[in-house]
């Protein structure tokens, strides 16, 4: 049975969001915080593994009209690196405004500034992998 794993790469955080048993859509699951590299490739590599996932879902930031940016650049090293680190298939997928939405979700749920920042890169993971289920199943993505 197929379990997708996605993640939010950001330069502080990144965001774990998994697929429910049927793949239909994505829970968010949790917040890490980055320490280095090495040791982050190798913590997200274990997460993955530990989740269960037969494909890793990884955001990737573009800019408004699709075009590379600096952040698209650092994110694809790293998503490099974690295909070396794991012996699972990794998927690029559009992130852009996925951040975004999530911050306005929080926001409309009443949540603090200050918390926000605990739960917003698992949600925005959730989102990115919500879209690749869509694609999946030919339904519209978010």
């Amino acid at each position: 049975m197929e379990r997708y794993v996605a993640f939010d790469i950001g330069d502080k955080r990144i965001g774990v969001a998994i697929s429910d048993p049927f793949n239909t859509y994505a829970l968010p699951s949790e917040t890490y915080f980055r320490k280095g590299f090495k040791e982050d490739v190798e913590a997200i590599a274990k997460i993955a593994k530990n989740k269960g996932a037969t494909k890793i879902i990884c955001g990737l930031p573009v800019n408004f009209d699709g075009s590379q940016a600096l952040q698209t650049e650092k994110t694809a090293k790293f998503i490099e690196a974690l295909k070396e680190a794991t012996a699972t298939e990794v998927i690029c997928e559009d992130e852009r405004f996925t951040t975004k939405m999530a911050h306005e979700t929080l926001i409309s749920e009443g949540m603090r500034r200050e918390k926000r920042k605990n739960y917003v890169d698992a949600l925005a993971a959730a989102n990115i992998l919500d879209g690749y289920l869509a694609k999946l199943s030919g339904k519209k993505g978010v």
